[in-house]
């Protein structure tokens, strides 16, 4: 598979935008590891090889056990490996990711209001919607994952 175009060349100004956004959810005060996992989670849904990769080795350098990372994608049947916060963050992301087939259903919001403040949600609900216009992006254009050798 080879990348379509380089959309980065193509259109700048937008990359830059969406960076902003990036920017905003990076200072809005949600756990960073928290918003990594919601980045995976919805990547995974989405099929994003490229940005699996990243948000994984994002929450790997972070200190994320690996163990942990691996069970990302069955977080229903962990146990508690994850937080209350986290299960609700990654119910609430799967649910606005296949917005079309869930409509985004009245018990992943109030699991979601229990765990986060008005704020906190509406940055959540951003962080998800900017993954998945990264991914779509991604996926459109082929860009390929970066894999690098183990340290």
């Amino acid at each position: 598979m080879s990348q379509r175009l380089d959309y980065v060349h193509e259109a700048p100004a937008g990359l830059r935008a969406l960076g902003s956004v990036h920017t905003y959810v990076a200072n809005s005060g949600l756990p960073r590891e928290l918003v990594d996992l919601v980045y995976l989670r919805v990547s995974q849904i989405n099929g994003c090889a490229y940005c699996v990769a990243e948000h994984s080795r994002d929450l790997r350098q972070g200190g994320m056990p690996i163990e942990k990372l691996v069970l990302v994608s069955a977080w229903r049947e962990s146990g508690d490996v994850f937080t209350a916060q986290e299960r609700a963050a990654l119910r609430w992301a799967e649910s606005l990711t296949l917005v079309a087939q869930t409509g985004a259903p009245d018990e992943d919001y109030q699991e979601a209001l229990e765990q986060f403040d008005s704020k906190a949600l509406v940055d959540l609900t951003i962080a998800i919607g900017l993954m998945n216009t990264y991914n779509r992006i991604a996926i459109g254009f082929r860009r390929a994952p970066e894999v690098r050798p183990a340290a």
